[in-house]
């Protein structure tokens, strides 16, 4: 089995950070979907702005909405761009033509194009 990249949401702006949650990362229901993220799925967040990456699990936000929860809040700032990975084990066969999701957004974290397909449904 390989770990490949399943999808990526890329570059999209931190609306929120809240410490007192237990954790997590916060994302819009409709960037999910695009990006065939579900909710407690494991994600690798990178913040562009200052080099951090850590990992934590997705819950479903509102529109436009990305909100670092939890202990992970005091590595990002409101404002900072970030990226969302998600990853899938596949076969090797299955791994040298998975081609990943990839959901690109605006400033306001809309989706402007979408490029790939979920994996999974070339399985």
């Amino acid at each position: 089995m390989r770990t490949m990249l399943k999808s990526k949401l890329h570059r999209t702006k931190v609306t929120d950070v809240n410490v007192e949650y237990e954790g997590s990362i916060t994302i819009d229901r409709e960037l999910m979907v695009a990006a065939d993220i579900l909710p407690h799925e494991m994600v690798h967040v990178l913040d562009v702005n200052n080099g951090e990456r850590f990992q934590t699990y997705a819950i479903s936000g509102d529109k436009g909405e990305i909100c670092i929860n939890g202990a992970a809040a005091r590595l990002v700032s409101p404002g900072d761009i970030v990226i969302i990975l998600s990853y899938v084990s596949l076969s090797d066969s299955e791994a040298r033509v998975c081609q990943p999701t990839r959901v690109y957004v605006d400033e306001y974290n809309n989706i402007t194009r979408t490029l790939g397909e979920t994996v999974l449904n070339r399985i």
